[in-house]
């Protein structure tokens, strides 16, 4: 895993920006990642065949990095079951929304361009309808192509796969920024 001169001086600059924000660990989240993108966790559901498990998974990648949830009814980021959970914690566009709206607890993230991404970072893709389908956790990158940014996943389970090797027409990028307890 490669870890950039410039992820070091971000973490604190965006750990500054609210007193209450904590360090994302990113080693843990990678740790997760590694543990978990080959297999199930059985603590959490698996959604596939009921629309996939992308973005189930990325979550529980992201909590493994902060161990914060956000409970607000419909509107956080949670998992207490198949049955009671967030919408952002299964679903693209609902995860993106969240990460980049949330000022209350838990996680918080800004969409940046390939180049600010760092391992322990998402990456979602969409079609050229603009609807984003896939959540991918960012494992390593080199020198910012699609060829050098290694991911894994669920759904279909990937583990240190270049996000070249998918087919998709555009690309977001979400630097996870912290979370506030």
């Amino acid at each position: 895993m490669h870890m950039y001169k410039h992820d070091e001086p971000r973490r604190k600059r965006c750990s500054m920006r609210s007193t209450y924000a904590s360090n994302y660990n990113r080693e843990k989240a990678l740790a997760y990642a590694s543990k978990w993108a080959l297999k199930r966790n059985p603590a959490f559901g698996n959604f596939n065949g009921i629309g996939g498990d992308c973005t189930n998974f990325i979550s529980q990648c992201i909590y493994a990095g902060c161990g914060i949830m956000n409970y607000t009814k419909d509107l956080g980021w949670y998992y207490s079951s198949m049955y009671n959970r967030a919408p952002a914690w299964t679903g693209v566009d609902f995860l993106f929304r969240f990460l980049t709206t949330n000022k209350k607890t838990g996680p918080f993230a800004s969409k940046v361009g390939i180049t600010d991404l760092v391992p322990g970072d998402i990456v979602q893709l969409g079609d050229a309808s603009n609807r984003f389908y896939h959540s991918l956790f960012v494992l390593s990158t080199g020198n910012f192509t699609y060829n050098e940014v290694f991911i894994a996943t669920h759904s279909i389970d990937v583990y240190n796969k270049p996000l070249a090797a998918y087919d998709f027409y555009q690309a977001r990028f979400l630097h996870i920024e912290g979370a506030r307890g």
